[in-house]
Order: C-alpha cells, then sequence, then structure tokens
C-alpha cells in the first residue's frame, strides 16, 4: 500500500505546481496590457486641439475682447494660407461652379491669374494659451450642387462638419502646414477630394491637387 499513497502525493505536488505557473503567467500579462492600453489612451488625447471657428476678426474679437489684436492677426495670417494653399481654378466659371455664383474671385501674381474661393472664415486654436494660437483657414460652398454645401472645409479638402457647428476637438495636424497650391484645377476636382477626406475620417497634410 505505501507506494500506492507515494504516487498519489507525487501527483498531487506536481498538479499544485503547474497551477502555480499558469497563475503567475495570467497575472503578469494583465498589468502589461493595461499600461499599454493607458499610453495609448494619452496619446490620443495630446494629438486633440479644442478649436473654434470665426467668420471673421470681429466675430473673434467680440467673443474675446482682450484679445483683438491677436484676433486681427490670426485672420490676416489665415488669408495668407488661403491664398497659398487654398484650391485654384483658370476660370471664374469652374470655381462658381463648386463654390457658388459671386462666391470666388480672380488673383494676380507674378506667375499669372486664377480664380479662387473667398475664405469664409478662420479656424483659430490655443487663443488664451501663453504657448501661441493656430490658425487655418475655412472654406465653404453655396452651391445647390457641391458635396461640402454649408460645410467647414479646410484649403487640403478636409470636411470639418456642418457651418452651423463652430466649436469642435480636432486633429493637431489640422494645423500643420500645408504645401503650397500653384496647380489649377478643373470643375468637380475639389469636390472629389472633399468626398475623399470625408471617407478617410483623418485630416491630411497633403494636398490632393498638387503643389
Amino acid at each position: 500500500m505505501h507506494p500506492v499513497v507515494t504516487i498519489q502525493k507525487q501527483t498531487q505536488k506536481r498538479s499544485t505546481s503547474i497551477n502555480k505557473d499558469r497563475m503567475r503567467k495570467g497575472f503578469s500579462v494583465k498589468p502589461l496590457a493595461l499600461g499599454i492600453a493607458a499610453i495609448f489612451l494619452t496619446a490620443c488625447g495630446e494629438e486633440q486641439e479644442q478649436a473654434t471657428i470665426y467668420t471673421n476678426a470681429d466675430e473673434c474679437a467680440a467673443a474675446n475682447p482682450s484679445m483683438a489684436e491677436q484676433c486681427r492677426t490670426a485672420y490676416q495670417q489665415a488669408q495668407d494660407e488661403a491664398q497659398r494653399t487654398g484650391p485654384k481654378y483658370s476660370s471664374a466659371r469652374d470655381c462658381e461652379s463648386e463654390f457658388g455664383t459671386n462666391q470666388c474671385h480672380v488673383v494676380r501674381n507674378e506667375s499669372g491669374s486664377f480664380f479662387m474661393p473667398f475664405m469664409a472664415g478662420y479656424m483659430l486654436s490655443n487663443l488664451l494659451s501663453p504657448r501661441g494660437y493656430y490658425s487655418q483657414p475655412m472654406f465653404t460652398s453655396y452651391s445647390g450642387n457641391s458635396p461640402y454645401r454649408n460645410r467647414w472645409v479646410g484649403s487640403d479638402g478636409y470636411d470639418f462638419g456642418d457651418q452651423r457647428q463652430r466649436n469642435m476637438r480636432v486633429n493637431k495636424s489640422a494645423f500643420k502646414p500645408k504645401p503650397t497650391v500653384t496647380k489649377t484645377m478643373s470643375r468637380g476636382g475639389f469636390g472629389s477630394s472633399v468626398r475623399a477626406k470625408s471617407s478617410w475620417g483623418s485630416s491630411s497634410s497633403k494636398s490632393s491637387w498638387g503643389g
């Protein structure tokens, strides 16, 4: 009978040892997974900026009386960016077909002349922050056939949502400098870009109509 008892004790010890190893492995994975998840969520949060869209400098100054000068400076910077990075057309007809009647103007420079839409507003972030602010031009369309009618659209073709929406959280990449656009596009070119950017669900620093 003694051998039988001895075999049972050895089997029990082996089983106990295996269970402890499994428990150790199980508890070692969970803290690591939680740590990675926490880092991932923190990184996502850091890439967001609170932004407000104003139609002009006076509207910004009225909402931020103590920052009126910054509002005017940011508005001028956005206008300069609009001319540098906004969509450009060889004819007023092509431009107005996408943005609406009387919503485009001619621009002349050393390279020639082209037509582009008026800036509808500008997105402003961190206006009250001592670290400085960021601004980007916004466009919209008043054409009944446009996919971005009454939408806020960036110069790179990204759709930021309904024009009635003024306050939003956006990716920091929305304020990164966009490439200079020198090529003109044909009718419908900008609309195709807006549809593509909307389906991607994130902004891009690459212009779809060339630089």
